[in-house]
């Protein structure tokens, strides 16, 4: 069974980046740009994986991870967190928000695959 990631990221080269090299390992992915919209986007498509950029305008992702563990029928939605700007004590606050996985752009692509595979499998 295909999984499903839905990847919420502003950027939109690393979400083309992204999105290309999961389809190309046979998971259905969607992309989304704007963070407002990840919330309703998680409950429509049902993914096995969210792929969320941390540092985003209008929201930060570390706000949607919140709002998706204080959600009944979005916390079990593991969240795979990635940011370009790890500081001291970022990793450790954003998986104690909820995260199951946390990685600093720029990330390997041999890494992403794993860390995602190792989340979902």
């Amino acid at each position: 069974m295909t999984k499903k990631v839905l990847i919420v990221e502003d950027n939109e080269l690393n979400l083309k980046l992204f999105t290309e090299l999961l389809r190309a390992h046979q998971f259905e992915v969607e992309g989304l740009r704007d963070g407002r919209d990840a919330l309703a986007r998680i409950r429509d498509f049902a993914p096995d994986l969210v792929i969320m950029d941390i540092q985003m305008p209008h929201i930060s992702g570390l706000d949607l991870i919140e709002a998706m563990q204080a959600d009944a029928d979005l916390r079990a939605v593991p969240v795979l967190a990635v940011t370009a700007y790890a500081g001291k004590g970022d990793e450790e606050r954003i998986l104690g928000a909820g995260a199951r996985g946390y990685l600093s752009k720029p990330v390997g692509m041999v890494a992403f695959l794993e860390t995602v595979r190792g989340i979902i499998s």
